[in-house]
Formats: structure tokens, C-alpha cells, sequence
């Protein structure tokens, strides 16, 4: 038997046992003045780069002893296995993309969070791009993304997952994706879909009761679909309580703080001004907030704000901020994870429709009018 015969099958020869062990323990002297390789976990087992990438890869094509002696040594000599060693067996990056266009930098990291954790369980690294679908070089750019680092998959967050030409630019180059948006768009083992209606139908129904008829709302950017589905859903649950939302009452904002300022400023400075606001993103409402302080305006004794996400900021404002809770790291996780299944798997069909609700928490910027 040639010496490449045995490690093909991960086996090292008989009688080698013991010497091979005598190399895993003088591994622990390992003093080169640079970082090792796996040919270097090769060497001192005395097995090929295709063992050791067999091993790294947990295939089920290499016996325990071998096993045992290969994980040994890498934890002595403190090899780190790239994504493209991983590659070498299953001919995959290991790499997962994070493409977005979006002004609410807090929504994005509460999404990369969940998908770093889906990444480190299934030992896939992640890459980010952030987009901008105004430039004339967006889909070229996205394009590049991909193939330059050879993507085994992309998840898209909104607005841009509610573009059809990025979609089919993904689709021309083989490239699986998984779309982040507030309805379906696209067949269930390409979407996970977050239900906004209900929150924002739940904030309706929270400000009625409380006794509130002046209600002001600040809208999301009418390029997002979720602005949508927030408005037409708020709009809705008034009217089943038997209020209309006045059209003077309504701002237009763009998911950031300083929209949520301008915003507040028309808002509070008409006559007469509206006793609740319900901003459709926690960073407008924490402009609010601050309008609010501005005007001299006390919250919530003059003014209840109710926001959405239930960001980070929600408990660091004062009143603390009710709100609806968005699970954004759970999107992000159940996106990576529907993700790496189907490359793990190779299966395209058969995948059930994934997604998340929204669900209001009041707090206490939230109280009944005065008088």
C-alpha cells in the first residue's frame, strides 16, 4: 500500500499509531514565527491536506483514531481553518452576504446580529454590502459583490429586497437568497416575512382606548413597503373604532431621527396639535422626544408617543418609550438559517413559509389625554 493510499481513507498504516501520537505531542513545541497551515497539520500527521480537510469538515469518511490525532494537533499548534480550507471538500466559500439599503442603522445591526448567529453554529462567516439603490452603478455593484466573493448565498433586507431587478440579477448568476420584507414577494423558500399590520393595528386600538382622538402619525418612507402596510393598517383600526385620521395629521418621515424631528415640528405646532403621536419607527419617535422638550411639551402628561422596532432606545428615553416590538434579530437568524439549509441540502422546493409578528409593549410614554 502507497503511503497516499491510506490517508485517502483517513486510515493511517498499521504500527503507526504510536509515532503519530509521539508527533501530536511534540507538536505542542510548534515555535515558527508564523501562523500554521493546514499542510502544516498534514506534516506532523502524517496524513494528506484532503484528510485534514475531511476532518475540519466533520465528513464521516475518516476513521476516530485519525480523527482524534488530526483535532489534536490543530488545538496544539493553533490552526484556524479558513472558510476556503472548509471549502476544499464541499466546494462551497462558507460565505453568507448581507446586502441592504437602509437608513435605520439600528434595524441593520439587530438583522446582522441574528445572522451571525445563525453563521456561527453552522460555521459560515458573513459578508456585509451596503447598497444604494438611487446609484446608476447599484445592480453592477451587487453583481461584483457576489462573484468577487463567491457567495454561497445572500440574504436582502429591505427596500432592496423589494427589488425585482436585484432579484433577477441573483437569479442570472445561480446565487440563492432569501428576501427580508413585510409581505410576500417571492415563493416561501425565498422569503421570511414580518407581520406589521398587526402591530401598528394594536397601536390603534391602544390609543383608542386610552381615549385619544387627536392622533398624529408619522409615516416611513414611501419606498418601503412597510410604510405602507403600517399606515393602511393604523388608518384601518381607527376607522373600527370610529376615528379618522385627519390627512393634516399626517407626516411623511424617513425612518430616521432627524425626520422624526421635522416631523414633530408640523406636528405640535398646529392647531389644535394632536394629544398622541404614533411614529412608525423608534428613531423618529425619539425625535419626537425631543421636538417635544424643544416646544416645552411634557410627555406623556401632554403628549403620548407610541414608536416601532422596539429598538435599544426604547428603554433609554425618559418616559421609556411604548412601542412594537419588531423581532429584527430573529429575522435575521431565521433568514441565515433558512439560508444555509437549502445550500447544506441542495434542495430548492418543499420549504414552508417562514416569518415572524409584531406585538405591541406599552410603556410609559402612554397615558389618557388631560381633561
Amino acid at each position: 500500500m502507497t503511503q497516499d493510499a491510506a490517508p485517502r481513507r483517513g486510515r493511517p498504516r498499521r504500527g503507526r499509531a504510536a509515532a503519530i501520537q509521539t508527533v501530536a505531542v511534540e507538536a505542542v513545541t510548534w515555535t515558527l514565527d508564523r501562523p500554521p497551515t493546514i499542510n502544516d497539520v498534514a506534516r506532523l500527521a502524517h496524513v494528506s491536506k484532503k484528510t485534514v480537510s475531511r476532518v475540519i469538515n466533520q465528513s464521516p469518511f475518516v476513521n476516530e483514531e485519525t480523527r482524534s490525532i488530526i483535532n489534536g494537533i490543530i488545538e496544539q499548534i493553533g490552526y484556524v481553518p479558513s472558510p476556503q480550507a472548509r471549502g476544499l471538500a464541499f466546494q462551497r466559500s462558507f460565505l453568507l452576504g448581507l446586502v441592504y439599503d437602509n437608513p435605520n442603522a439600528q434595524f441593520i445591526v439587530n438583522i446582522q446580529e441574528g445572522v451571525l448567529a445563525a453563521c456561527r453554529l453552522a460555521g459560515f462567516e458573513l459578508v456585509v454590502h451596503p447598497c444604494d439603490q438611487k446609484s446608476p452603478h447599484f445592480l453592477n455593484d451587487a453583481k461584483q459583490f457576489v462573484q468577487r466573493q463567491n457567495l454561497d448565498g445572500v440574504i436582502v433586507v429591505p427596500p432592496a429586497s423589494e427589488n425585482p431587478q436585484l432579484v433577477e440579477v441573483l437569479r442570472d448568476l445561480g446565487c440563492r437568497y432569501v428576501r427580508l420584507s413585510a409581505v410576500s414577494l417571492d415563493e416561501a423558500a425565498n422569503m421570511v416575512v414580518y407581520n406589521d399590520r398587526q402591530g401598528a393595528a394594536e397601536v390603534a386600538e391602544h390609543l383608542a382606548a386610552l381615549g385619544h382622538r387627536d392622533i398624529g402619525f408619522i409615516a416611513g418612507p414611501s419606498r418601503h413597503r412597510s410604510a405602507h402596510e403600517r399606515r393602511e393598517s393604523f388608518v384601518g383600526a381607527l376607522k373600527n373604532h370610529g376615528i379618522t385620521l385627519r390627512p393634516d395629521m399626517v407626516e411623511e418621515g424617513a425612518y430616521t431621527f432627524e425626520s422624526g424631528e421635522v416631523c414633530a415640528t408640523r406636528l405640535l405646532t398646529r392647531e389644535p396639535r394632536p394629544t398622541a403621536i404614533f411614529a412608525s419607527n423608534d428613531e423618529m419617535a425619539a425625535g419626537v422626544y425631543k421636538t417635544a422638550q424643544r416646544l416645552g411639551i411634557s410627555i406623556p402628561r401632554d403628549l403620548t408617543i407610541v414608536g416601532f422596532d422596539d429598538s435599544p432606545i426604547a428603554t433609554r428615553l425618559w418616559p421609556s418609550l411604548t412601542t412594537v416590538r419588531l423581532p429584527a434579530k430573529d429575522l435575521g437568524r431565521l433568514a441565515a438559517e433558512k439560508l444555509i439549509i437549502r445550500i447544506s441540502s441542495d434542495e430548492e422546493e418543499g420549504h414552508t413559509a417562514t416569518g415572524v409578528v409584531s406585538r405591541m409593549v406599552v410603556r410609559e410614554s402612554s397615558v389618557p389625554p388631560r381633561g
